[in-house]
């Protein structure tokens, strides 16, 4: 058990949180646990999601000594897809020092959490898409759904792409967003996907802005991702 990349249907559809609560979880199971994030776009010096992973999981990060560095290797300032964000900044991206920096951590800690940018096929060059890392690291992946009309669709492209470079998925977490969806559709969509893929629907997280119930209503999620995770070793 050494890693789990976390990915979403799209952007904004609750990765952070997810990967922050999944962090929470491990360490309160005795795990050894750190969140990463290869590229961050959007903000300053340090990974703004990383941040929110190490609150969520009462880090200081001023307590992470040498690991600090390895927890956001690139961060670009223009909130857009990292290949036009590293453009900008007339930087490239490169897969050697992403993979430096994973493999240092997975070193040192138990489970390595990565979260993706974006939703699943996000480019960081001409060439690649950050999903092919993780693939090349042979990483096992979290489905973080966004719980909402379309929701359906883009489940669906999220696993096939998936599926194509023969990459392990755990299952699927379907967040509720905040908003007017019908809840029929809500109460839908985890149903219908998991017909359609036959893959594990760990749960539906509410819509809540309270960090201490969301942790509560995750723990039965956390309990299927270690036994996932025990299970395909």
């Amino acid at each position: 058990m050494k890693a789990i990349f976390v990915i979403g249907t799209d952007t904004d559809v609750g990765k952070t949180l997810i990967a922050g609560l999944l962090g929470r979880f491990l360490l309160n199971e005795g795990f050894r646990v750190i969140t990463q994030k290869w590229i961050q776009t959007g903000t300053g010096s340090f990974s703004s999601d990383v941040d929110t992973h190490l609150r969520l999981m009462k880090i200081r990060k001023e307590d992470l000594g040498n690991c600090r560095p390895f927890l956001s290797p690139y961060v670009f300032k223009f909130a857009s897809s990292p290949h036009l964000a590293a453009r900008l900044e007339k930087k490239s991206i490169r897969t050697d020092r992403i993979k430096r920096g994973f493999k240092s951590l997975s070193k040192n800690f138990d489970i390595v959490i990565v979260e993706g940018t974006g939703g699943a096929l996000v480019p960081f060059s001409k060439r690649k898409l950050i999903i092919d890392i993780a693939a090349e690291l042979n990483l096992p992946v979290l489905i973080v759904v966004g719980n909402r009309l379309g929701a359906i669709n883009h489940a669906l492209l999220t696993v096939e792409a998936v599926r194509r470079r023969k990459m392990k998925i755990i299952g699927l977490v379907f967040n509720n967003n905040h908003g007017t969806t019908n809840r029929t559709v809500l109460a839908d969509n985890p149903e219908i996907i998991k017909a359609l893929t036959k893959e594990s629907i760990l749960g539906v997280m509410p819509w809540s802005k309270d960090e201490n119930l969301l942790y509560r209503k995750f723990i039965p999620v956390g309990k299927q991702v270690i036994f996932a995770l025990k299970r395909s070793c």
